[in-house]
């Protein structure tokens, strides 16, 4: 298993994770999460164990949760399942509600690795940029945790190129490496190649963790205009409109064609389209073990310099 270096900290991962952001038994108004209203919950706590241990037999071994998916019940989940295990590399999110200040970062940070039953967390990131957040005053204190053992590397998550480089700024006072930013990105989200996200990340060596690298399921090639769209709040995203399907149809059939020639399923296409970039982590949802299985595929092969090129021609209307 090819594994690589988080940005420049010495976390090491490997080329694909697995966002958990469904799992966990979500209690009261939790229950009404974004994520679980538009995907639903994985299926059930049995699937959700074979979904972790399917992974990690085939080497994907990185988690992505938060504190806000559904009030910490996903941080509470991702610990259940990997108590006492040294060969998993887990990464959460900073802050649990959308009013936090940068203050009340540590108090956060104490109760995630609570939930998770750690004494330290792999990549602890800042989940979205606020106002009310000082970037440098919210980095200082990530780096005071690193030197206090209870952080590893440091991420962000949803920020500019200009927020980027002023969390960088601000964590090379501490002499501390910016680690990553997750960021939404795929064939279908290619706005981090547009605005700068990506380049600054080449530049200033830092990974890009995408999420949503199969837009929500709709390079899967399930969803057609002749097929039912999904359930839940996902049949309302622009994704899933029968224009947006229509428009699709091209791009379903290049990962289908160039799939064929692997044995491999459109999604696993798309999944190594973003592989094939060093500086990009993809980290797709699983629900079930055959969804991990399945994600876990596309470490198996390589695409040509041209099939990457011919995705990206395809998809070049999903930049702007």
């Amino acid at each position: 298993m090819i594994k690589t270096n988080l940005g420049k900290s010495e976390v090491q991962v490997p080329r694909l994770g697995m966002g958990v952001m469904t799992w966990g038994d979500a209690k009261g108004m939790s229950r009404y999460h974004p994520a679980k209203i538009a995907y639903g919950g994985a299926h059930g706590p049995e699937e959700e164990q074979r979904a972790l241990e399917a992974a990690i037999t085939a080497g994907v071994n990185f988690f992505d949760t938060a504190s806000m998916y559904s009030n910490g019940a996903s941080e509470r989940r991702l610990g259940e399942l990997t108590r006492n295990r040294e060969d998993v590399i887990i990464a959460t999110k900073f802050p649990p509600g959308f009013f936090a200040r940068a203050d009340g970062m540590p108090r956060a940070l104490e109760a995630s690795l609570e939930r998770l039953g750690r004494t330290t967390i792999d990549l602890y990131q800042h989940h979205f940029p606020s106002p009310s957040v000082s970037i440098p005053e919210l980095m200082a204190l990530m780096a005071k945790a690193v030197k206090d053992g209870k952080i590893r590397a440091v991420g962000v998550s949803n920020y500019s190129a200009a927020q980027m480089r002023a969390a960088h700024a601000a964590l090379a006072q501490h002499g501390i490496p910016l680690a990553s930013n997750q960021v939404e990105y795929s064939l279908l989200h290619r706005q981090p190649e547009a605005n700068g996200v990506l380049d600054t990340c080449r530049e200033l060596g830092i990974t890009l963790i995408a999420y949503q690298p199969l837009a929500s399921g709709a390079l899967t090639g399930k969803y057609t205009t002749q097929a039912p769209r999904p359930t839940g709040l996902r049949r309302f995203m622009p994704y899933f409109r029968k224009n947006a399907l229509d428009s699709l149809t091209p791009v379903i059939n290049l990962l289908k064609e160039i799939g064929g020639r692997y044995g491999k399923t459109p999604a696993q296409v798309a999944i190594r389209w973003l592989i094939e970039n060093d500086l990009v982590l993809p980290i797709p949802g699983a629900k079930n073990a055959k969804q991990a299985a399945d994600n876990a595929g596309a470490l198996t092969f390589s695409l040509e310099a041209a099939e990457v090129e011919a995705l990206s021609r395809a998809t070049e209307a999903w930049r702007r």
